[in-house]
Protein backbone atom coordinates (compact mmCIF):
# COMPACT_ATOMS: atom_id res chain seq x y z
CA UNK A 1 0.00 0.00 0.00
CA UNK A 2 1.18 3.54 -0.75
CA UNK A 3 1.76 6.05 2.04
CA UNK A 4 -1.39 8.04 1.29
CA UNK A 5 -3.54 4.90 1.43
CA UNK A 6 -2.01 3.83 4.72
CA UNK A 7 -2.52 7.30 6.19
CA UNK A 8 -6.21 7.27 5.20
CA UNK A 9 -6.63 4.04 7.17
CA UNK A 10 -5.16 5.40 10.41
CA UNK A 11 -8.55 5.94 12.03
CA UNK A 12 -9.71 2.38 11.35
CA UNK A 13 -6.31 0.99 12.27
CA UNK A 14 -6.30 2.87 15.59
CA UNK A 15 -9.68 1.33 16.48
CA UNK A 16 -8.39 -2.13 15.52
CA UNK A 17 -5.22 -1.69 17.59
CA UNK A 18 -7.20 -0.43 20.60
CA UNK A 19 -9.21 -3.65 20.45
CA UNK A 20 -6.66 -6.39 19.73
CA UNK A 21 -3.85 -4.75 21.71
CA UNK A 22 -6.12 -3.94 24.63
CA UNK A 23 -4.08 -6.31 26.85
CA UNK A 24 -0.92 -4.24 26.26
CA UNK A 25 -0.84 -2.03 29.38
CA UNK A 26 0.87 1.16 28.22
CA UNK A 27 -0.48 3.72 25.77
CA UNK A 28 2.92 4.36 24.22
CA UNK A 29 3.35 0.63 23.57
CA UNK A 30 0.02 0.51 21.74
CA UNK A 31 1.04 3.61 19.76
CA UNK A 32 4.25 1.96 18.57
CA UNK A 33 2.29 -1.19 17.80
CA UNK A 34 0.04 0.82 15.49
CA UNK A 35 3.13 2.46 13.95
CA UNK A 36 4.75 -0.93 13.34
CA UNK A 37 1.58 -2.21 11.64
CA UNK A 38 1.59 0.78 9.29
CA UNK A 39 5.23 0.05 8.49
CA UNK A 40 4.39 -3.56 7.63
CA UNK A 41 1.54 -2.55 5.32
CA UNK A 42 3.45 0.24 3.61
CA UNK A 43 5.11 -0.52 0.27
CA UNK A 44 8.79 -1.31 0.60
CA UNK A 45 11.21 -4.03 -0.32
CA UNK A 46 12.39 -4.66 3.23
CA UNK A 47 10.13 -4.75 6.31
CA UNK A 48 12.77 -4.79 9.03
CA UNK A 49 12.77 -2.03 11.63
CA UNK A 50 15.27 0.44 10.16
CA UNK A 51 13.79 0.75 6.64
CA UNK A 52 10.24 0.85 8.04
CA UNK A 53 11.19 3.66 10.43
CA UNK A 54 12.75 5.59 7.56
CA UNK A 55 9.62 5.27 5.40
CA UNK A 56 7.14 6.30 8.11
CA UNK A 57 6.58 10.03 8.81
CA UNK A 58 6.51 9.32 12.55
CA UNK A 59 8.97 6.41 12.44
CA UNK A 60 11.50 6.11 15.25
CA UNK A 61 13.94 3.26 14.92
CA UNK A 62 14.99 3.21 18.57
CA UNK A 63 11.40 3.24 19.83
CA UNK A 64 10.30 0.49 17.43
CA UNK A 65 13.39 -1.57 18.31
CA UNK A 66 12.54 -1.25 22.00
CA UNK A 67 8.89 -2.13 21.43
CA UNK A 68 9.62 -5.29 19.45
CA UNK A 69 12.78 -6.66 21.03
CA UNK A 70 12.88 -5.50 24.65
CA UNK A 71 9.38 -4.48 25.74
CA UNK A 72 7.85 -7.22 27.97
CA UNK A 73 4.27 -7.14 26.59
CA UNK A 74 2.69 -10.57 26.27
CA UNK A 75 1.84 -11.55 22.66
CA UNK A 76 -0.52 -14.40 23.61
CA UNK A 77 -3.53 -12.25 24.65
CA UNK A 78 -3.10 -10.26 21.44
CA UNK A 79 -3.19 -13.41 19.34
CA UNK A 80 -6.18 -14.68 21.34
CA UNK A 81 -8.13 -11.53 20.49
CA UNK A 82 -7.11 -11.75 16.83
CA UNK A 83 -8.15 -15.42 16.71
CA UNK A 84 -11.58 -14.60 18.17
CA UNK A 85 -12.24 -11.71 15.80
CA UNK A 86 -11.04 -13.55 12.72
CA UNK A 87 -12.89 -16.76 13.59
CA UNK A 88 -16.13 -14.80 13.85
CA UNK A 89 -15.46 -13.05 10.54
CA UNK A 90 -14.10 -15.96 8.51
CA UNK A 91 -16.37 -18.73 9.91
CA UNK A 92 -13.71 -21.36 9.06
CA UNK A 93 -14.59 -24.73 7.60
CA UNK A 94 -11.15 -26.07 8.54
CA UNK A 95 -8.14 -25.34 10.67
CA UNK A 96 -4.96 -26.00 8.72
CA UNK A 97 -1.88 -27.17 10.63
CA UNK A 98 1.38 -26.39 8.89
CA UNK A 99 4.95 -25.20 9.38
CA UNK A 100 6.99 -22.51 7.70
CA UNK A 101 10.75 -21.94 7.52
CA UNK A 102 12.92 -18.83 7.62
CA UNK A 103 16.41 -19.18 6.07
CA UNK A 104 19.18 -17.56 8.14
CA UNK A 105 22.82 -16.85 7.39
CA UNK A 106 24.18 -17.08 10.94
CA UNK A 107 23.47 -19.36 13.90
CA UNK A 108 22.76 -16.79 16.65
CA UNK A 109 19.05 -16.20 15.95
CA UNK A 110 16.78 -18.15 18.27
CA UNK A 111 15.98 -21.66 17.06
CA UNK A 112 18.31 -21.59 14.08
CA UNK A 113 19.81 -24.94 13.15
CA UNK A 114 20.73 -26.92 10.09
CA UNK A 115 17.46 -28.66 9.27
CA UNK A 116 15.08 -29.14 6.38
CA UNK A 117 14.08 -25.72 5.04
CA UNK A 118 10.86 -25.76 3.03
CA UNK A 119 11.57 -22.29 1.66
CA UNK A 120 14.75 -23.61 0.00
CA UNK A 121 13.69 -27.23 -0.54
CA UNK A 122 16.79 -28.63 1.18
CA UNK A 123 18.64 -28.78 4.50
CA UNK A 124 19.98 -25.38 5.47
CA UNK A 125 20.37 -22.98 8.37
CA UNK A 126 16.87 -21.82 9.21
CA UNK A 127 14.18 -21.28 11.81
CA UNK A 128 10.98 -23.34 11.63
CA UNK A 129 7.63 -22.31 13.08
CA UNK A 130 4.42 -24.30 13.46
CA UNK A 131 1.16 -22.51 12.74
CA UNK A 132 -2.60 -23.05 12.74
CA UNK A 133 -4.75 -21.20 10.19
CA UNK A 134 -8.50 -20.72 9.92
CA UNK A 135 -9.64 -21.22 6.34
CA UNK A 136 -12.48 -21.33 3.87
CA UNK A 137 -12.17 -21.18 0.09
CA UNK A 138 -12.83 -17.43 0.31
CA UNK A 139 -10.62 -16.33 3.21
CA UNK A 140 -7.97 -17.50 5.64
CA UNK A 141 -5.74 -16.19 8.40
CA UNK A 142 -3.20 -17.53 10.91
CA UNK A 143 -4.57 -18.00 14.44
CA UNK A 144 -1.54 -19.26 16.39
CA UNK A 145 2.22 -19.72 16.10
CA UNK A 146 5.04 -21.43 17.94
CA UNK A 147 8.73 -21.51 17.17
CA UNK A 148 10.29 -24.96 16.92
CA UNK A 149 13.33 -25.34 19.20
CA UNK A 150 15.82 -27.84 17.71
CA UNK A 151 17.44 -30.43 19.94
CA UNK A 152 20.85 -28.75 19.82
CA UNK A 153 19.33 -25.74 21.59
CA UNK A 154 17.66 -27.68 24.39
CA UNK A 155 20.70 -28.16 26.64
CA UNK A 156 22.83 -25.25 25.44
CA UNK A 157 22.37 -22.87 28.35
CA UNK A 158 24.58 -20.19 26.83
CA UNK A 159 22.60 -19.98 23.60
CA UNK A 160 19.30 -20.12 25.47
CA UNK A 161 20.28 -17.22 27.74
CA UNK A 162 21.54 -15.07 24.88
CA UNK A 163 18.33 -15.63 22.91
CA UNK A 164 16.06 -15.33 25.95
CA UNK A 165 14.45 -18.77 25.57
CA UNK A 166 12.06 -19.31 28.52
CA UNK A 167 13.05 -22.07 30.95
CA UNK A 168 9.82 -23.99 30.33
CA UNK A 169 10.47 -24.22 26.59
CA UNK A 170 12.13 -27.47 25.50
CA UNK A 171 12.74 -29.42 22.33
CA UNK A 172 9.52 -31.19 21.32
CA UNK A 173 8.34 -32.54 17.99
CA UNK A 174 6.41 -30.37 15.55
CA UNK A 175 3.34 -32.58 16.01
CA UNK A 176 3.42 -31.93 19.77
CA UNK A 177 3.78 -28.21 19.13
CA UNK A 178 0.80 -28.36 16.79
CA UNK A 179 -1.26 -30.24 19.35
CA UNK A 180 -0.40 -27.60 21.96
CA UNK A 181 -1.53 -24.81 19.63
CA UNK A 182 -4.81 -26.62 18.92
CA UNK A 183 -5.40 -27.15 22.65
CA UNK A 184 -4.68 -23.46 23.27
CA UNK A 185 -7.21 -22.38 20.64
CA UNK A 186 -9.86 -24.81 21.88
CA UNK A 187 -9.35 -23.59 25.45
CA UNK A 188 -10.36 -20.11 24.26
CA UNK A 189 -13.83 -21.44 23.48
CA UNK A 190 -13.37 -21.42 19.71
CA UNK A 191 -15.35 -24.06 17.85
CA UNK A 192 -12.92 -26.60 16.43
CA UNK A 193 -13.75 -27.34 12.77
CA UNK A 194 -12.26 -30.13 10.65
CA UNK A 195 -8.47 -30.21 11.07
CA UNK A 196 -6.39 -30.45 7.90
CA UNK A 197 -2.66 -31.04 7.43
CA UNK A 198 -0.15 -32.35 4.94
CA UNK A 199 1.57 -35.71 5.23
CA UNK A 200 4.26 -34.25 7.48
CA UNK A 201 1.62 -34.31 10.21
CA UNK A 202 -0.82 -36.87 8.83
CA UNK A 203 1.79 -39.64 8.76
CA UNK A 204 2.04 -39.37 12.55
CA UNK A 205 -0.47 -41.92 13.79
CA UNK A 206 0.00 -40.68 17.36
CA UNK A 207 -0.98 -37.16 16.24
CA UNK A 208 -4.15 -38.42 14.56
CA UNK A 209 -5.03 -40.50 17.60
CA UNK A 210 -4.50 -37.50 19.89
CA UNK A 211 -7.02 -35.54 17.81
CA UNK A 212 -9.48 -38.43 18.06
CA UNK A 213 -9.07 -38.59 21.84
CA UNK A 214 -10.11 -34.92 21.95
CA UNK A 215 -13.18 -35.61 19.83
CA UNK A 216 -11.93 -33.62 16.84
CA UNK A 217 -12.46 -34.51 13.18
CA UNK A 218 -9.64 -34.47 10.65
CA UNK A 219 -8.81 -35.03 6.98
CA UNK A 220 -5.04 -35.44 6.66
CA UNK A 221 -2.70 -36.39 3.85
CA UNK A 222 -0.89 -39.64 4.65
CA UNK A 223 2.06 -41.58 3.34
CA UNK A 224 0.89 -44.19 0.80
CA UNK A 225 3.32 -46.62 2.45
CA UNK A 226 1.24 -46.58 5.66
CA UNK A 227 -0.10 -50.06 6.39
CA UNK A 228 -3.71 -51.03 6.97
CA UNK A 229 -6.12 -53.93 6.69
CA UNK A 230 -9.38 -54.12 4.75
CA UNK A 231 -12.60 -53.04 6.40
CA UNK A 232 -13.87 -56.64 6.19
CA UNK A 233 -10.90 -58.11 8.05
CA UNK A 234 -11.84 -59.80 11.34
CA UNK A 235 -9.49 -60.91 14.12
CA UNK A 236 -9.49 -64.34 15.68
CA UNK A 237 -8.17 -65.50 19.04
CA UNK A 238 -5.82 -68.50 18.99
CA UNK A 239 -6.57 -71.30 21.43
CA UNK A 240 -5.03 -70.74 24.86
CA UNK A 241 -2.12 -73.09 25.51
CA UNK A 242 -2.50 -72.87 29.26
CA UNK A 243 0.87 -71.21 29.77
CA UNK A 244 1.48 -67.53 30.26
CA UNK A 245 -0.96 -64.71 29.53
CA UNK A 246 -3.78 -65.31 27.05
CA UNK A 247 -2.78 -64.82 23.43
CA UNK A 248 -3.95 -61.55 21.91
CA UNK A 249 -6.46 -61.63 19.05
CA UNK A 250 -4.79 -61.37 15.67
CA UNK A 251 -5.62 -61.00 12.02
CA UNK A 252 -4.93 -63.83 9.58
CA UNK A 253 -4.28 -61.34 6.79
CA UNK A 254 -1.11 -59.27 7.02
CA UNK A 255 -1.34 -55.50 6.93
CA UNK A 256 -0.38 -53.95 3.60
CA UNK A 257 0.40 -50.50 2.16
CA UNK A 258 -2.43 -48.21 1.21
CA UNK A 259 -1.35 -48.38 -2.43
CA UNK A 260 -2.49 -52.02 -2.60
CA UNK A 261 -6.10 -51.15 -1.78
CA UNK A 262 -6.66 -49.59 -5.20
CA UNK A 263 -7.85 -52.32 -7.54
CA UNK A 264 -9.17 -52.49 -11.08
CA UNK A 265 -12.77 -52.27 -9.90
CA UNK A 266 -12.22 -49.39 -7.43
CA UNK A 267 -14.93 -46.85 -8.16
CA UNK A 268 -13.60 -43.36 -8.84
CA UNK A 269 -15.84 -40.39 -9.50
CA UNK A 270 -15.30 -36.88 -10.78
CA UNK A 271 -15.40 -34.21 -8.07
CA UNK A 272 -15.10 -30.44 -8.56
CA UNK A 273 -14.02 -28.55 -5.46
CA UNK A 274 -13.29 -24.92 -6.41
CA UNK A 275 -12.67 -22.36 -9.11
CA UNK A 276 -9.02 -22.14 -10.05
CA UNK A 277 -7.13 -19.55 -12.07
CA UNK A 278 -7.55 -21.67 -15.21
CA UNK A 279 -11.07 -22.95 -14.60
CA UNK A 280 -12.84 -25.34 -12.26
CA UNK A 281 -10.62 -27.69 -10.25
CA UNK A 282 -11.77 -31.24 -10.99
CA UNK A 283 -10.26 -34.68 -10.49
CA UNK A 284 -11.27 -38.29 -9.79
CA UNK A 285 -11.61 -39.56 -6.23
CA UNK A 286 -12.57 -42.77 -4.44
CA UNK A 287 -13.61 -43.35 -0.83
CA UNK A 288 -12.70 -46.59 0.93
CA UNK A 289 -12.74 -47.90 4.48
CA UNK A 290 -9.60 -49.35 6.00
CA UNK A 291 -8.26 -50.34 9.40
CA UNK A 292 -4.91 -48.55 10.08
CA UNK A 293 -2.67 -51.25 11.51
CA UNK A 294 0.63 -49.81 12.65
CA UNK A 295 2.01 -50.53 16.12
CA UNK A 296 0.77 -47.18 17.41
CA UNK A 297 -2.78 -47.87 16.19
CA UNK A 298 -2.80 -51.30 17.84
CA UNK A 299 -1.37 -50.02 21.12
CA UNK A 300 -3.91 -47.23 21.36
CA UNK A 301 -6.79 -49.57 20.54
CA UNK A 302 -5.68 -51.77 23.46
CA UNK A 303 -5.51 -48.78 25.81
CA UNK A 304 -8.96 -47.56 24.80
CA UNK A 305 -10.38 -51.03 25.40
CA UNK A 306 -9.05 -51.03 28.97
CA UNK A 307 -5.81 -52.92 28.49
CA UNK A 308 -4.35 -55.92 26.76
CA UNK A 309 -6.60 -58.49 28.40
CA UNK A 310 -9.82 -56.68 27.43
CA UNK A 311 -9.04 -55.84 23.82
CA UNK A 312 -11.08 -57.79 21.28
CA UNK A 313 -8.44 -57.23 18.61
CA UNK A 314 -10.68 -55.13 16.36
CA UNK A 315 -8.86 -52.17 14.83
CA UNK A 316 -11.09 -49.12 14.23
CA UNK A 317 -12.39 -48.26 10.77
CA UNK A 318 -11.17 -45.10 9.13
CA UNK A 319 -12.11 -43.37 5.89
CA UNK A 320 -9.50 -43.26 3.12
CA UNK A 321 -9.82 -40.68 0.34
CA UNK A 322 -7.77 -41.41 -2.78
CA UNK A 323 -7.15 -39.16 -5.79
CA UNK A 324 -6.26 -40.48 -9.23
CA UNK A 325 -6.59 -37.95 -12.07
CA UNK A 326 -7.87 -39.26 -15.41
CA UNK A 327 -4.48 -38.86 -17.03
CA UNK A 328 -2.59 -40.61 -14.18
CA UNK A 329 -1.71 -44.31 -14.17
CA UNK A 330 -1.80 -44.51 -10.38
CA UNK A 331 -3.11 -42.49 -7.41
CA UNK A 332 -1.45 -39.17 -6.68
CA UNK A 333 -2.85 -38.45 -3.21
CA UNK A 334 -4.09 -40.24 -0.08
CA UNK A 335 -5.95 -38.71 2.87
CA UNK A 336 -7.05 -40.41 6.10
CA UNK A 337 -10.08 -39.20 8.04
CA UNK A 338 -12.02 -40.19 11.13
CA UNK A 339 -15.20 -38.85 9.55
CA UNK A 340 -17.67 -41.57 8.49
CA UNK A 341 -17.44 -42.96 4.96
CA UNK A 342 -20.99 -41.71 4.41
CA UNK A 343 -19.68 -38.11 4.52
CA UNK A 344 -20.38 -36.58 1.08
CA UNK A 345 -17.30 -37.07 -1.05
CA UNK A 346 -17.51 -33.45 -2.21
CA UNK A 347 -17.03 -32.33 1.41
CA UNK A 348 -14.10 -34.67 2.01
CA UNK A 349 -12.40 -33.45 -1.17
CA UNK A 350 -13.05 -29.78 -0.43
CA UNK A 351 -11.61 -30.07 3.08
CA UNK A 352 -8.62 -32.12 1.93
CA UNK A 353 -7.83 -29.59 -0.76
CA UNK A 354 -8.45 -26.48 1.35
CA UNK A 355 -4.86 -26.53 2.52
CA UNK A 356 -4.05 -24.57 -0.68
CA UNK A 357 -5.58 -21.51 0.93
CA UNK A 358 -2.76 -20.99 3.42
CA UNK A 359 -0.32 -20.62 0.54
CA UNK A 360 -2.15 -17.32 0.00
CA UNK A 361 -1.50 -16.52 3.67
CA UNK A 362 2.22 -17.22 3.39
CA UNK A 363 2.48 -15.24 0.17
CA UNK A 364 0.90 -12.21 1.81
CA UNK A 365 2.65 -12.69 5.14
CA UNK A 366 6.10 -13.10 3.63
CA UNK A 367 6.11 -11.04 0.46
CA UNK A 368 3.63 -8.36 1.48
CA UNK A 369 4.03 -8.00 5.24
CA UNK A 370 7.61 -9.02 5.97
CA UNK A 371 7.03 -12.15 8.05
CA UNK A 372 10.54 -13.39 7.27
CA UNK A 373 12.23 -9.97 7.39
CA UNK A 374 12.76 -9.90 11.16
CA UNK A 375 16.42 -9.32 11.98
CA UNK A 376 16.27 -9.71 15.77
CA UNK A 377 17.68 -12.77 17.49
CA UNK A 378 15.56 -13.29 20.60
CA UNK A 379 12.61 -15.48 21.47
CA UNK A 380 10.62 -12.47 22.66
CA UNK A 381 11.41 -10.41 19.57
CA UNK A 382 10.47 -13.22 17.18
CA UNK A 383 7.10 -13.80 18.85
CA UNK A 384 6.40 -10.06 18.98
CA UNK A 385 7.18 -9.66 15.28
CA UNK A 386 5.07 -12.66 14.25
CA UNK A 387 2.17 -11.38 16.35
CA UNK A 388 2.41 -7.94 14.74
CA UNK A 389 2.53 -9.42 11.24
CA UNK A 390 -0.51 -11.55 12.12
CA UNK A 391 -2.30 -8.43 13.32
CA UNK A 392 -1.52 -6.59 10.07
CA UNK A 393 -2.83 -9.48 7.99
CA UNK A 394 -5.91 -9.75 10.21
CA UNK A 395 -6.66 -6.05 9.71
CA UNK A 396 -6.43 -6.42 5.93
CA UNK A 397 -8.52 -9.61 5.99
CA UNK A 398 -11.28 -7.91 7.98
CA UNK A 399 -11.32 -5.08 5.45
CA UNK A 400 -11.56 -7.54 2.56
CA UNK A 401 -14.51 -9.25 4.25
CA UNK A 402 -16.28 -5.94 4.90
CA UNK A 403 -18.53 -5.22 1.89
CA UNK A 404 -18.51 -1.50 2.72
CA UNK A 405 -14.74 -1.14 2.87
CA UNK A 406 -12.65 -0.24 -0.18
CA UNK A 407 -10.41 -3.10 -1.24
CA UNK A 408 -6.84 -2.68 0.15
CA UNK A 409 -4.19 -2.36 -2.54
Amino acid sequence: MRLGEVERLRGELSEFVADVFGSVPRRDQRRWGECYLRGLMLDGRRKSIQPMAERLPDGNMQALQQFVNQSPWDPLPVRRRIAKRLSEAVQPEVWVVDDVSFPKCGTASVGVARQYCGALGKRANCQVAVSVHAATDAASCPLEWELFLPGEWADDDRRRRRAGVPEEVDHVSKTRLALGLLDRLAAQGLAVPVIVADAGYGRSVSFRLALEERGWSYVMAVDPKEIARPATAEPYRPAYSGLGPPTLPRYREAARPLTTFIEADTRFQDVTWRQGSKGMMTSRFAVLQVRPSGKEASRTAQEQAGGRSRWDGVLPLRTLLVEQPTEADEPTGYWMSNLPATTPIADLVRWAKMRWRIEHDYRELKHGLGLDHFEGRTWRGWHHHVTLVTAAQAFLTLRRLDPKAPTPV
